[in-house]
């Protein structure tokens, strides 16, 4: 049975049992907050848990390293969303140790694309047009670094509002351990 016919299957089974009930809530975030953090697998149930949140606590937006890789992007889009019309009141951005974002090699990831088929002009069309993969695909030296990038392009964002804080945290993705890199009132 293939990977859909057992998500088919045991969704079916879920919804039957009305299993979805222990995880009703509203679309509003509970706990007021916003939290920008990495994609990484370790992290679903993780994260959560060391943060003492539950369903409907919270909007998670989730990407590559919790980076914000342009100001105008879907996860900036989606931050102020949660904020104005979803009530978040602080944001949170959430890297980790040992993420696959750490210096993350763009020419090898282009060589990846043409090892799957992607035609290489495909590659220089997009460079050709300004979008340099060396920028598109940067990720970080430290998890420290890309979590202070994201908070300050968040801070520094012409619609975001100046009286909403932006914290920054590195999550050890073993232990559930959080450092704070920067509580807000506009460290730098």
């Amino acid at each position: 049975m293939s990977i859909v016919q057992n998500l088919l299957s045991f969704n079916k089974k879920f919804v039957e049992e009305k299993q979805y009930e222990a995880y009703l809530t509203d679309k509003y975030p509970e706990k007021k907050i916003a939290i920008l953090t990495c994609m990484d697998t370790r992290l679903v149930e993780l994260l959560p848990k060391a943060l003492n949140l539950r369903n409907g606590d919270a909007k998670f937006i989730k990407n590559a390293g919790a980076i914000l890789t342009q100001p105008f992007g879907s996860a900036m889009r989606s931050i102020l969303v949660a904020v104005y019309e979803l009530g978040a009141r602080e944001v949170l951005v959430i890297g980790h140790h040992n993420c696959g974002m750490t210096n993350l090699d763009a020419e090898g990831m282009v060589r990846k694309f043409a090892d799957h088929g992607i035609d290489p002009k495909a590659v220089e069309t997009l460079e050709n047009a300004g979008i340099r993969m060396e920028k598109f695909l940067k990720g970080f030296s430290t998890p420290e670094e890309g979590v202070m990038h994201s908070v300050r392009i968040i801070r520094k964002h012409p619609l975001f509002p100046k009286d909403v804080p932006v914290h920054g945290f590195v999550i050890d993705p073993v232990t559930g351990e959080l450092k704070v890199i920067v509580e807000d009132y506009r460290e730098e």
